[in-house]
């Protein structure tokens, strides 16, 4: 694909930069195209959304009423999944809308930067794939912890519900932010809002809330893994 340069760098006019390859998916949708479809509610959508909505209700129902170890682990996927799904088209939506309000034709820094090292137009589904790796936080170690000790249910909704509300919103908005301010880092936007002074402030601060977050999360593992060999046995292998 040939790169089209910026002739411009700050113009108003968001196509300027716009570059459309014929083998990937659109980078950009009319917006009123994108309202109008969100507005369609057909009978089929909406009895599909209804049947994702009670398949997830009956997953947690299961969850959270049966006892002991027999469960299916086939009902974790069921609410995992219809819960994101429910999240994804309506939670998302509403972050959209009220907070961020993205402009699906403003040219992203892997446009108007395209140099093919550091800047460089990717596929989207293979961006959406990403967001998947990205969330390694205290969801996915915390969580099963909390199942070992008190049960399915707590470590469900510690790992779904987390992701939905705290994870998967915290990576949006990261990623939102730095894809507005030119590709920065967090630190890096940090310096120019608060000045020198106060950005190595924030990074002092991001470093050693990370360091104490990580020792956390170990204290926990350690003290669960502490009597338990099966556990100990599960993670080495």
């Amino acid at each position: 694909m040939t790169q089209e340069r910026p002739v411009r760098p700050g113009s108003r006019d968001p196509h300027e930069f716009l570059v459309q390859d014929p083998n990937l998916p659109p980078v950009a949708v009319d917006p009123q195209v994108l309202a109008a479809e969100e507005r369609r509610w057909t009978p089929a959508r909406i009895a599909a959304w209804a049947g994702i909505a009670l398949l997830g209700a009956v997953a947690w129902s299961i969850i959270a009423f049966v006892r002991g170890e027999t469960i299916n682990a086939i009902w974790f996927v069921f609410a995992a999944v219809c819960t994101y799904m429910i999240a994804y088209r309506f939670y998302s939506k509403l972050i959209e809308n009220k907070l961020t309000r993205p402009n699906d034709v403003r040219a992203t820094p892997a446009e108007y930067n395209a140099d093919g090292k550091d800047y460089s137009v990717t596929d989207r589904r293979v961006l959406y794939g990403h967001h998947f790796a990205a969330i390694a936080g205290a969801g996915p170690l915390v969580g099963p912890v909390l199942a070992a000790q008190m049960g399915y249910l707590p470590g469900t909704i510690w790992i779904i519900v987390g992701v939905v509300l705290a994870g998967a919103v915290q990576d949006y908005l990261v990623l939102f932010f730095s894809m507005r301010r030119g590709g920065r880092s967090l630190g890096q936007m940090a310096r120019e809002e608060l000045g020198v002074i106060g950005g190595t402030a924030a990074l002092i601060a991001t470093l050693a809330i990370m360091i104490i977050i990580v020792a956390i999360l170990a204290l926990v593992v350690v003290n669960a893994l502490g009597e338990s060999p099966w556990g100990v046995f599960s993670v080495a292998m």
